[in-house]
């Protein structure tokens, strides 16, 4: 049990759950499922959240970090760890949220942007109805922007990388992220001009 009286989360057999990431990998990459197991608890979290960001979608969400940490199984002999494993989860997770917006029809009806969650019940009903408003607005906003748009602002404004990093999981040369940075954010303010 742990300091507050709750049972801790038990690491599979065999493996710490202190054990570096560099060191997990390279028993996964022999073969050791567990291994892989603790990598993916730990990294799961902010590669949904990174997905669901990208994509607006949570079941497209899931469905995409779980191809993800499918491949990076299948790739892991070949991983080289010339970068921090969670730094190559960003690049394959964001590839594939990357193939899944392009692949989708760029005349996607409004209506199937997600709704925002229920808001706080300490709003009165007309503030709630202008943020709600709003949420749309910038969802809207967000899905007019390109693929490549979308993944820089959100790994920089969401994530808070460095453009050095989203040079990497975007696989772009770090000019062109702050390019695309650039022209997302200036049509993100113009779109919510009206909200100002």
């Amino acid at each position: 049990m742990d300091a507050s009286g709750e049972q801790a989360p038990m690491a599979p057999p065999g493996v710490d759950s202190d054990v570096p990431d560099a060191l997990l990998v390279v028993r996964a990459a022999e073969g050791d499922d567990s291994a892989f197991e603790v990598l993916v608890r730990r990294h799961s979290d902010a590669m949904l959240r990174l997905a669901a960001r990208l994509l607006g979608n949570g079941v497209e969400a899931e469905d995409a970090v779980q191809e993800s940490f499918v491949s990076a199984w299948r790739r892991l002999p070949q991983f080289r760890g010339e970068a921090a494993f969670g730094s190559w989860m960003y690049r394959i997770v964001t590839n594939r949220c990357l193939h899944i917006l392009r692949s989708r029809h760029s005349d996607r009806p409004l209506d199937s942007v997600p709704e925002p969650s229920a808001p706080d019940h300490q709003f009165s009903p007309p503030r709630t109805a202008e943020a709600a408003d709003s949420v749309r607005a910038l969802a809207a906003a967000l899905e007019r922007l390109t693929p490549e748009q979308r993944a820089c602002w959100v790994l920089r404004e969401l994530h808070g990388m460095a453009y050095e990093e989203i040079a990497t999981a975007v696989g772009i040369a770090e000019t062109a992220v702050r390019g695309r940075i650039f022209r997302a954010r200036r049509s993100l303010t113009e779109a919510m001009e009206p909200w100002r």
